[in-house]
């Protein structure tokens, strides 16, 4: 169905007829049920599968326009609908995952699709309570609300008016007063929006806590898990993951911090220090959006025939919108829309080297997407675990140092350098708010300055390095994490980004080393899809297990000994 696809502002919306939706899993359930043949229950598997792409890809058109437009009252209100309609479609649409688990054709099911497809069925079913249907439908209208505040910032500086995403880029101007009043203004809104931003985490805690509740554990942590997808590892061997962080990364962060503060001339690293790494100022792009993506589509072509057909791919259809525009959402995505196997791009730039790593990271996500709905053969399998999938986005960041030049011109060592330093700077910052999270849900009744307070602690243990300054009064007490969309939105996400860091840097070895097998390994990972679990899939990629012991050392030293010759000259 793909090749239907014009652009991506050219498809139509219809909104869906969630009474239909009922209906046909009726029919589609007695069907399974009733089926005397594997032949029948895989035509039932294929017909759930092309019913719900439709359904899906409405969905995403609408939540792609309206996260590019907050303000547009007809898609708020359609993202709204549709969010609270699907919740209330999960029972029927579970009950064809229950049917599914009750067929005695399980066994030709694992032989055809293998045994991944089943497990994740399962773990959807697991994570699924009616109960929890209302308070799935107030968790979203919640975590819209925290989106469209973030998203209605204006801020007044350097003779225009920034949202969020707007004002970083001042975090690394090469002026320090710039610097502290660019942070003290970021700040100053979430200060402002204290009590609201606390009492909507609050009341998602205490929702997310009887979710949990609901399904018979002690508090969210399990659930929280199962809706991540994980079945190989719990939450031990993300404690041990968090303590090798601790011993290995954070004194090595903190030699870093130092050698920055010298090179930029300052006594000791303020918070609004932390983003400028050279005195004259960082490497920024060269060019806006259209040049950058067209540098993209040279790199992308180069580096090998897949790639260079997925970036024509999503050139040609306009699968992205990375311009920064007013009322446009704080983040930044890959989607995908399901009925054109179409990835879809979204992005707010900001003049940085975020910029040029959206067209990497994200890509990379996009890339490993394209590929899989290219070589599995359900959409179920399309979509990896969540801890294996920035893998292929942080090590696409990798993969694209060779041409920096074309992003950078002659700054394109200093981004390297940069770069590198940040993707091992972030580790510290992402354990923490993993650690955060368990601390949150193990207490749901703490109150909002008793979360700040337990932010404001574990910065202290993994960044001692931060210093806010007697100008951030707010962040000094903890109210850095407000800014931290992944809390509010996807509760123990974040922890993915620094498991994965680990296999990326992994890639940046084998990358320098044999390139040849670097590629098969990765092509592998990205066909793999979401056909295999977490071990499994790291298996098939020749990647080690980050929990093991010595795992973090091994994953960082080829980087760390690239940091460490760096600052030493």
């Amino acid at each position: 169905m793909e090749n239907q696809l014009k652009t991506f502002a050219e498809i139509e919306y219809v909104r869906p007829d969630f009474d239909e939706l009922k209906s046909f899993y009726e029919v589609l359930n007695a069907r399974v049920a009733a089926a005397k043949s594997y032949e029948e229950v895989k035509r039932c598997i294929l017909d759930e599968e092309e019913y719900s792409s439709h359904i899906n890809t409405m969905a995403t058109v609408v939540e792609i326009r309206h996260t590019v437009d907050t303000s547009n009252e007809f898609y708020d209100k359609e993202s709204e609908y549709i969010h609270r309609a699907l919740t209330e479609a999960m029972p029927s649409m579970q009950a064809f995952n229950l049917a599914l688990l009750a067929s005695p054709f399980k066994a030709d099911i694992d032989r055809e699709y293998g045994e991944q497809f089943l497990r994740a069925v399962k773990l959807g079913a697991d994570s699924f309570c009616e109960k929890n249907v209302p308070l799935l439908q107030e968790e979203n209208e919640l975590t819209n609300r925290y989106q469209k505040l973030t998203a209605s910032c204006k801020i007044s500086f350097d003779g225009a008016e920034h949202n969020l995403f707007g004002i970083l880029k001042y975090f690394s101007d090469p002026d320090r007063e710039v610097r502290k009043k660019a942070a003290k203004l970021y700040a100053e809104f979430f200060e402002k929006n204290d009590k609201e931003l606390g009492e909507i985490f609050d009341r998602l805690v205490k929702i997310r806590h009887e979710m949990g509740k609901n399904m018979g554990f002690a508090n969210f942590i399990p659930l929280g898990y199962i809706q991540q997808g994980r079945m190989d590892y719990d939450e031990k061997d993300v404690a041990a993951f968090r303590q090798q962080v601790l011993e290995e990364i954070v004194p090595f962060c903190e030699k870093l911090y130092k050698a920055q503060a010298k090179r930029i001339g300052v006594d000791k690293i303020r918070y609004y220090d932390e983003q400028l790494i050279f005195l004259g100022g960082n490497a920024v792009p060269i060019g806006d959006s259209k040049y950058l993506v067209q540098q993209a589509q040279k790199m992308y072509r180069d580096m090998s025939a897949e790639t260079g057909e997925f970036i024509d791919f999503m050139v040609a259809h306009e699968l992205m919108d990375l311009d920064n525009k007013p009322n446009k959402a704080a983040t930044g995505y890959m989607t995908a829309l399901c009925d054109y196997k179409a990835p879809f791009v979204y992005s707010c730039f900001n003049g940085t080297t975020g910029n040029v790593d959206v067209l990497t990271h994200e890509m990379g996500h996009a890339f490993a997407g394209y590929m899989a709905m290219r070589h599995q053969p359900l959409q179920a399998l399309w979509s990896e675990p969540t801890d294996i999938a920035e893998i292929h986005s942080m090590s696409m960041e990798q993969f694209a140092y060779p041409y920096a030049e074309l992003f950078f011109g002659d700054k394109a060592a200093q981004y390297r350098f940069q770069h590198l330093q940040e993707a091992i700077t972030f580790v510290p910052f992402g354990v923490a708010v993993d650690e955060f999270q368990h601390i949150v849900y193990e207490n749901p009744d703490m109150t909002p300055e008793e979360r700040t307070s337990a932010w404001s602690a574990l910065e202290k243990k993994y960044m001692p390095w931060r210093d806010y300054g007697e100008e951030n009064e707010f962040f000094a007490r903890g109210g850095w994490w407000y800014h931290k969309l992944h809390i509010y939105h996807y509760p123990f996400y974040y922890i993915n980004y620094t498991l994965t860091t680990m296999g990326a840097m992994e890639f940046k070895k084998k990358l320098a080393t044999d390139k040849t097998a670097c590629w098969r390994d990765y092509m592998t990972l990205c066909k793999v899809g979401g056909s295999l679990g977490y071990l499994d899939t790291l298996k098939a990629a020749n990647l080690a297990i980050p929990f093991e012991k010595g795992g973090v050392k091994r994953a960082i030293s080829y980087a760390i000994n690239i940091l460490n010759k760096e600052i030493e000259e």
